[in-house]
């Protein structure tokens, strides 16, 4: 047997569900070590963290945006939770930097990027907000001290600037003084925000948290993926309705639609469902198909997933990036975990198979941001391995045996103390 057979994530052999066997699960477990060992070398002596190159070594620069920081700590809070020794080091670090340098002192809210000690962007988007929540939210399920007061202080500028209760959906964007920037409404924002609430509502049991996520899905899962043949829009005017000539960054809020964010959104659908005592007769069949839909037009010859799709499901940008697959693994394995059919076990192989013959980097540790079609690493608008967040929860959420979020009957205790990473 080769090295890479040993590496493989399951066995193409085995009957049912390889969520199931301990062969697979093992192999998620220390696939999930491997990365916030590698990741843990982010980690500056001086405030912030480094961007790290693929073979682990920090690149140049010292610049660092509010998502940066906010998904590292939520990353090690998981890391935590499911025993990654030293993670609080990082968490640590995290909420420091967000406090002394993310933290607008004169205005409020959250900067969205720093170089070094200055201001580089300052920006209040809601993108950010959200994840400075989901921050909040993780810190305190691993039980750091200041995550309640962080809590407090971004659920506060959410509400006061964000919140459209008329709507039920976040604004997206203004200056740093809270003066309107522009009018633009988009959904990546309001996505986040239900994975950053549906995380406040298992901190906290605030049911405020349970009942917006809701709102926000059933705008997009309830009412515009039906109409739109179960694919997703991106972007909206500021009265919601979508406007199909936007074309801004066309990376960071490209045309058209997303299938990455349909398989996020659906199983956000499916998380929700759980929360909420499975009340919705019609979830998981709104869940089930937008993720199918995302799938079958995205799933590119000689395997990946497209970028983008135009709106009526035919591909734009068919480059293949690390994050689409993650996404898809996790929306599909929480389809498993509820309703499972031979059919997503189906899925759930290919997807496995690909992310681990071209994604994960089995000598450096962590995946690599984007391949081309025959598998091979390329160079793309992604520094180094930019990301821990995405492929950790492609590897620990289908271990959590749940849709909430991967919660142990007894939490690690929570320490300050320097700690020797996983070992």
């Amino acid at each position: 047997m080769n090295e890479n057979q040993l590496l493989l994530p399951g066995s193409q052999s085995e009957a049912g569900f390889w969520i199931e066997t301990s062969r697979h699960r093992d192999w998620l477990m220390n696939e999930a070590k491997r990365q916030l060992t590698f990741f843990s070398a982010s980690c500056r002596d001086e405030p912030g963290f480094h961007t790290l190159g693929h073979d682990g070594s920090p690149l140049p620069g010292k610049l660092q945006e509010l998502h940066t920081t906010t998904r590292l700590i939520h990353s090690y809070a998981l890391g935590h939770l499911s025993g990654f020794k030293g993670a609080e080091r990082i968490i640590d670090h995290g909420m420091t930097f967000l406090e002394s340098h993310h933290r607008d002192r004169d205005h409020g809210g959250y900067l969205w990027a720093l170089d070094g000690d200055q201001i580089k962007d300052d920006r209040k988007l809601a993108y950010g907000h959200v994840f400075v929540l989901l921050a909040s939210a993780s810190a305190k399920l691993a039980g750091h001290p200041d995550a309640d007061k962080l809590m407090t202080d971004v659920r506060s500028v959410l509400e006061k600037h964000f919140w459209d209760e008329e709507a039920g959906l976040f604004r997206d964007e203004w200056n740093r003084d809270w003066t309107p920037f522009s009018t633009y409404r988009g959904m990546n924002a309001n996505m986040h925000g239900v994975e950053a609430m549906l995380a406040a509502f298992e901190a906290t049991g605030d049911e405020i948290y349970l009942f917006r996520a809701g709102r926000i899905l059933d705008f997009f899962i309830g009412k515009i993926a039906p109409s739109e043949n179960w694919r997703l829009p991106e972007h909206y005017s500021s009265d919601w309705q979508i406007n199909r000539d936007y074309a801004g960054d066309p990376m960071f809020r490209p045309s058209g639609t997303t299938p990455g964010h349909s398989f996020e959104l659906g199983r956000l659908q499916l998380q929700h469902w759980d929360l909420s005592g499975r009340t919705d007769p019609n979830a998981l069949d709104r869940a089930r198909r937008l993720i199918a839909q995302a799938l079958n037009d995205a799933w590119l010859p000689g395997g990946g997933l497209a970028y983008t799709l135009d709106f009526d499901g035919r591909v734009a940008n068919a480059s293949r990036f690390w994050w689409p697959i993650t996404e898809a693994i996790g929306a599909v394995a929480a389809l498993i975990a509820l309703d499972r059919r031979p059919e997503d076990e189906e899925w759930y192989r290919k997807l496995w198979t690909y992310a681990n013959e071209t994604f994960v980097d089995h000598q450096h540790g962590g995946w690599f941001p984007a391949v081309d079609g025959a598998g091979a690493v390329v160079t793309s608008i992604f520094d180094g391995k930019p990301d821990i967040y995405h492929s950790l929860q492609a590897c620990l959420f289908p271990l959590s045996g749940r849709l909430s979020r991967m919660i142990p009957l007894e939490k690690p205790e929570y320490s300050d103390k320097p700690q020797t990473p996983f070992s």
